[in-house]
């Protein structure tokens, strides 16, 4: 069975993005996902190159870069604040990728965002689909879904052209596992 690695990237726990990652994964068949929590990683120390030199990467990282090895994917959810990723999602990314030179190892990804204004962190996504190829990712499909309070309730996309967008991104992204 393959498996995939789920993340919201927020630290917050009500996080639309995390309900809007959790719902997506939800809707694949046959996958392992594996859902990593950013704020299990929220005590670890900000990244600098002194910082890993003195003191060396912490074990918690350690380990989520090994899993980022074991599986066949990636689904992440982006939240945008000020236009850019969380500081704590952006911090552990910064510590991965000091593991290893492509910390995506060239998995399918299927990258998403959402906010409660008609953007649907369309910034933040955009910049993810231009940066994670640098870092190993192979972005297959991406989704962002606007003004979330209007279009998710009741832990599903309500609106049917969201809806049929993201099964159409979904089956992209599942025909590259």
């Amino acid at each position: 069975m393959k498996k995939i690695i789920v993340i919201g990237a927020s630290s917050s726990v009500n996080s639309i993005n995390k309900k809007l990652v959790n719902y997506t994964s939800s809707l694949l068949e046959n996958i392992d996902s594996l859902h990593v929590d950013i704020s299990k990683y929220n005590k670890i120390p900000l990244y600098s190159p002194q910082q890993q030199e003195e003191v060396g990467s912490p074990k918690e990282i350690i380990e989520l870069s090994k899993l980022f090895n074991t599986c066949d994917g990636f689904m992440i959810s982006f939240a945008e604040h000020n236009g850019s990723f969380a500081a704590s999602y952006k911090n552990v990314i910064d510590w991965i990728s000091v593991q290893g030179k492509n910390m995506f190892n060239h998995k399918p990804m299927l990258l998403m965002s959402t906010s409660p204004g008609p953007r649907g962190a369309k910034t933040v996504l955009d910049s993810a689909i231009n940066y994670y190829p640098h870092m190993g990712g192979k972005v297959c499909s991406k989704f962002s879904l606007p003004s979330f309070y209007d279009n998710f309730k009741n832990n599903e996309i309500v609106n049917p052209e969201f809806r049929a967008e993201l099964t159409t991104e979904l089956s992209k992204f599942q025909s590259e596992l």
